[in-house]
């Protein structure tokens, strides 16, 4: 771990530990509280640290806010195939660390997919453990109703490795601050942590390689999908109106696959509305659990 991290980092660091994994370590932050962990699934390219304000809302909850392999705190190998199914996998072993055999699941981004990879093995009767209650938060599931950035076509072309070559802090601050809608930008001490997280282990040199998960979305598409209507347990969508990428065109393709699903719209956040207004996720988040223990 790069011990130049800024103090927020550090301190979100010291609430967690590396946790042995078949890929690689991850590094997993952990609080105490009321049983079974809500595990949160963090997207491209920031890591478990974007849920730390939520975390702090939720004093009486057990939670896990895992890195994935590649991210934030964790291991970071290459060469090295990344994928969702991976990331499905190390979930697993990580709540097994913990002795959990049941968790509920916040996803945003990226994490949304690993989420639905995680029902789809459910209803297929090999996930672990057991799936109670999933939030999915601006995710681009349904990858044709997104609208990809030009950096992320950049990445997924033959010139991704020169891209991830020539990533810098500057580059880093100024395409995660378009993501931040007009009334919520991204301020200078978040943009810092974030690129340090990004950038630790020399990170930010291998985003090419984190970001083929987008094809996966594609080609896993029918079990995806599949699994959002069709799996059994409680679902909600929390959605920032205000996301360049996983738009409301994307919302409203998940609730034509799960139209029961209850939905909260946050009318003014873009696409991380858990840093942008972290106590009205926080609030969406638990009426959508329908949990009253937190």
């Amino acid at each position: 771990m790069d011990r130049a991290l800024p103090d927020t980092v550090m301190e979100w660091a010291n609430g967690g530990r590396l946790v042995d994994t078949a890929p690689g370590r991850v590094f997993v932050h952990r609080s105490d509280g009321s049983a079974p962990y809500l595990v949160f699934l963090h997207g491209y390219p920031t890591c478990g640290y974007d849920f730390r304000q939520v975390i702090d809302r939720l004093p009486h909850r057990a939670t896990l806010a895992p890195d994935f392999l590649g991210f934030g705190l964790s291991d970071k190998p290459r060469p090295h195939r990344y994928g969702i199914l991976e990331h499905a996998d190390v979930v697993e072993e990580v709540l097994a660390a913990h002795g959990s055999d049941e968790a509920d699941i916040v996803a945003h981004d990226m994490g949304t997919s690993v989420a639905t990879e995680l029902m789809a093995r459910e209803l297929a009767g090999t996930l672990s453990f057991r799936l109670r209650r999933v939030v999915l938060s601006n995710g681009g599931v349904i990858i044709e109703r997104a609208s990809l950035r030009l950096i992320q076509r950049a990445l997924l072309s033959p010139l991704g490795p020169l891209v991830s070559r020539l990533s810098n802090r500057r580059m880093f601050a100024q395409q995660l601050g378009r993501l931040f809608s007009a009334h919520h930008p991204l301020d200078r001490r978040e943009a810092a942590a974030q690129w340090a997280l990004v950038s630790n282990a020399g990170g930010h040199r291998i985003a090419h390689l984190l970001c083929r998960y987008v094809r996966e979305r594609s080609y896993y598409a029918r079990r995806w999908h599949g699994a959002i209507g069709s799996w059994e347990g409680t679902l909600g969508f929390l959605w920032g109106l205000r996301d360049p990428v996983a738009t409301g065109h994307v919302l409203n393709g998940l609730r034509e696959l799960r139209p029961s699903a209850p939905v909260v719209e946050l009318a003014e956040l873009g696409h991380y509305p858990q840093l942008e207004d972290p106590e009205a996720f926080t609030e969406a988040m638990l009426r959508l659990l329908d949990d009253r223990s937190s």
